[in-house]
């Protein structure tokens, strides 16, 4: 049987890139990038779905899920990508082709192998497939977990696993069991997986969709596979195996020993004693100015790694951040108090009292978790820390500018590609390659789609006061899936950027159910889970497009892969929950705890201010924060005159480049993503995307994304590490270096008469 290592022997040009030889005069893909890194050629004989591929594929998913569901709730939350068993499972892979039997089985009829032949480039890619399932339902963005997370460890519900099972009511109180939160899982994945489907033509087929995430990946398998031709410097395997090392030995310093390198904050060391000084230089409370991360958990924490987002994005995100967190933030706090921000932390996650005091939420909640309006009158009005407010603000105004922008910039293509998948319109030399392959009939992803659908629903109508959703309201979240999926996706696959819409979800059922926090948390899950799901899923759909891996075969592993991992996460979160002593509860953990669980803090903290408060008492008339709301309407407006400059001076194609939903997206994420972790990534992929690239191409081109994939791999296996062999037996430092941050002012209040413990009054 021939391999892609035979394969690509052969045909290689002098960059070590695969050329068919019958293409060479074939038009190259418009996208630089994806020139330079995916090979055009193509071994349809190679086996894919081998017992090599489920057996590994579904062992990475199952450690994939747990690791990423353990660290979401760190203080530095390391989502721990799929490269990590992208590299695990080659060696694996090799042993297991040298030493199964290569005998042939045969099951009803059905002849099969369990050593069909070496371990090639194709069972190597659909394994990283259902690794990513790993990635996707529990990394960053897992609301599901995020939801139990919410009850148990900060509305306190006393959920059981058996009251789960049974589906029965504890008490009086009505709460969310676990069956049905296990049954949530599956349905909001797998409703992802039909909006995937149905708009695979649109953001997989056209070369302009080329997902930039997936180069990275692209460039790893063929490192591992490939021999590059000899020539001078090293190999991209040389260099891989010499950047994982020294990502593996470097992230004990930051992740261990020394973890202020994760926040140094240089300019509190300057003015111990100045409140200003330290909101300013904090890089962990604060505007972060002057301050850096040496630690690639913390540049790659929220925005994944700058090393394969384009300079474009990059540059969009940067004048973004610029702006708001240099410039508008700075003037509405020290200028004009507005929002009375000075009685409030300038950076802070939390809810707080109008005296500035955190807010006890157990005080306006009913015996059922909702409001209670006369205590919530004679309690305090609810205040948001300015960064915080104007975070909540910047969605408003990217979700408008996203429809905006994808309309001008990308409706006309769009319509094309419509018209195009009518007339079967020309393919690309990638397109072509995978004509060979049977495609996935529509009617699959439909079935999906329509069962996940009336699985959701029935919920509703069974356990209508447990999940406090209707079923309007669940139809209300899958038409704004419906309607957003697409426009998000533009942005994603060009900039390597997803602009989020929770709050805009949030916001809109907050207005028709005020009072009601766990069906503001559903309406979020079954709305904007299934739009994350069926991103990663499409892009998955890309990376099998440029490996060409048969369609069906990417249908069932990511199908199988989003059960097994939907499972495990939940089984992984329930157990954290029930075991870590005072998990997510920063009050009465020890001050260097990493169980402080920010993403989740901030995922309470909305369903307080849209669930539980709901935005007419904020944003509405009369409201503290109504002001906000005019940010619909300008976000609505700024792509209109970039794009009339675009078409007035076509010549000047950087005007094309600017995009106002990227540059919305360089506030997105704070909290609790801190200004730290934004300007690192922006200086780090500043220097790789614009300096290597331009002046320093061939190496850029050789060893950059695998140079991404190494730091990850490292980061990720020493951060297993020091946690099973240190952390978790309760062997920490404890010195001035093992401190994040060095600038307890920074969250003081400067307003006058404020008492906050700890803090000066004024």
């Amino acid at each position: 049987m021939a391999t892609t290592e035979s394969k690509d022997e052969k045909n290689t040009n002098g960059l070590g890139l695969g050329v068919d030889s019958s293409a060479e005069h074939h038009e190259r893909c418009p996208v630089e990038e994806v020139a330079l890194v995916v090979p055009e050629t193509d071994d349809p004989t190679l086996p894919v779905m081998t017992f090599r591929a489920w057996f590994l594929g579904l062992t990475s998913c199952t450690i994939l899920i747990f690791l990423n569901t353990f660290f979401t709730y760190r203080t530095q939350p390391l989502t721990i990508s799929a490269i990590l068993m992208q590299i695990a499972v080659l060696p694996i892979g090799r042993f297991m082709a040298k030493t199964l039997p290569t005998k042939d089985y045969s099951i009803l009829g059905w002849s099969f192998s369990l050593n069909p032949g070496p371990f090639n480039m194709k069972e190597h890619v659909i394994i990283t497939i259902f690794a990513n399932c790993g990635v996707s339902t529990g990394g960053g963005d897992a609301y599901s977990i995020g939801a139990i997370t919410v009850m148990k460890a900060y509305y306190k519900q006393s959920l059981s696993f058996l009251c789960g099972l049974l589906i029965v009511l504890t008490t009086q109180v009505k709460n969310i069991t676990l069956w049905d939160f296990f049954f949530l899982g599956w349905t909001q994945e797998v409703l992802g997986y039909g909006w995937a489907g149905m708009l695979r033509r649109y953001l997989v087929d056209p070369v302009e969709m080329w997902w930039p995430s997936n180069l990275a990946q692209v460039s790893l398998f063929r490192a591992l596979h490939e021999k590059d031709p000899k020539s001078k410097g090293l190999t991209r395997m040389q260099f891989f195996l010499i950047a994982f090392t020294a990502s593996f030995l470097y992230y004990a310093v930051p992740g261990y020993l020394f973890p202020i390198l994760t926040f140094f904050s240089w300019v509190c060391w300057a003015w111990p004693r100045s409140i200003t000084a330290q909101q300013v230089g904090s890089g962990y409370h604060g505007l972060g100015v002057g301050a850096f991360t040496l630690d690639w958990a913390g540049i790659s924490a929220y925005h994944g790694s700058p090393l394969v987002a384009p300079w474009s994005s990059i540059v969009n995100v940067g004048i973004g951040f610029i702006m708001f967190i240099y410039i508008i933030l700075p003037v509405c706090y020290w200028k004009y108090n507005t929002f009375d921000a000075r009685k409030f932390p300038i950076f802070s996650n939390q809810l707080f009292t109008s005296s500035g005091q955190k807010y006890d939420t157990t005080k306006i909640l009913t015996p059922d978790f909702q409001l209670n309006i006369p205590a919530y009158d004679s309690y305090s009005k609810l205040y948001l820390s300015p960064l915080f407010a104007m975070s909540i603000g910047s969605g408003f105004a990217r979700f408008t500018a996203t429809l905006t922008h994808v309309a001008l910039f990308n409706g006309r293509d769009i319509w094309k590609q419509s018209r195009r998948v009518m007339q079967n319109a020309k393919l690309d030399v990638h397109a072509k390659l995978m004509k060979a392959y049977k495609d996935v009939p529509e009617w699959w992803f439909y079935i999906l789609l329509v069962g996940s659908v009336v699985l959701s629903l029935m919920m509703s109508f069974i356990w209508k006061e447990t999940v406090q959703l209707p079923w309007w309201g669940m139809l209300f979240a899958f038409a704004l899936a419906w309607l957003v999926t697409l426009p998000i996706g533009v942005i994603q696959a060009t900039t390597n950027q997803q602009p989020g819409y929770d709050i805009i979800a949030q916001f809109m059922i907050g207005y028709v159910l005020p009072g009601k926090p766990i069906a503001n948390l559903l309406f979020k899950i079954y709305g904007r889970i299934s739009t994350v799901h069926a991103l990663s899923f499409l892009s998955d759909l890309k990376l099998g497009h440029y490996m060409k891996i048969p369609p069906r075969c990417m249908y069932v592993a990511q199908l199988v892969g989003t059960l097994v991992a939907g499972t495990v996460n939940l089984a992984v979160a329930w157990w954290m929950l029930e075991n870590i002593e005072n998990i997510c509860d920063v009050d009465s953990l020890d001050s260097d705890s990493p169980w402080t669980c920010p993403k989740y803090r901030v995922t309470f903290d909305a369903s307080v201010i849209w669930g539980l408060i709901g935005p007419k008492r904020l944003f509405g008339p009369g409201g503290l924060y109504r002001n906000l709301v005019w940010l619909f309407l300008i976000g609505a407006f700024l792509p209109v005159p970039f794009w009339i400059l675009s078409k007035m001076f076509p010549e000047k194609k950087w005007i094309a480049l600017i995009n106002i939903p990227v540059i919305s997206y360089g506030f997105a994420g704070m909290p609790p993503a801190t200004p730290t972790n934004i300007a690192s990534w922006l200086v780090t992929g500043t220097i790789f995307n614009y300096f290597v690239f331009r002046y320093r191409k061939r190496w850029w081109q050789k060893y950059n994304y695998v140079l991404s994939a190494a730091l990850d791999a490292g980061t990720a296996f020493m951060g297993v590490l020091l946690f099973l062999a240190l952390q978790n037996n309760g062997i920490e430092l404890k010195w001035w270096g093992t401190e994040l941050d060095h600038c307890p002012l920074a969250t003081c209040p400067t307003a006058p008469g404020i008492v906050v413990k700890g803090c000066p009054v004024f």
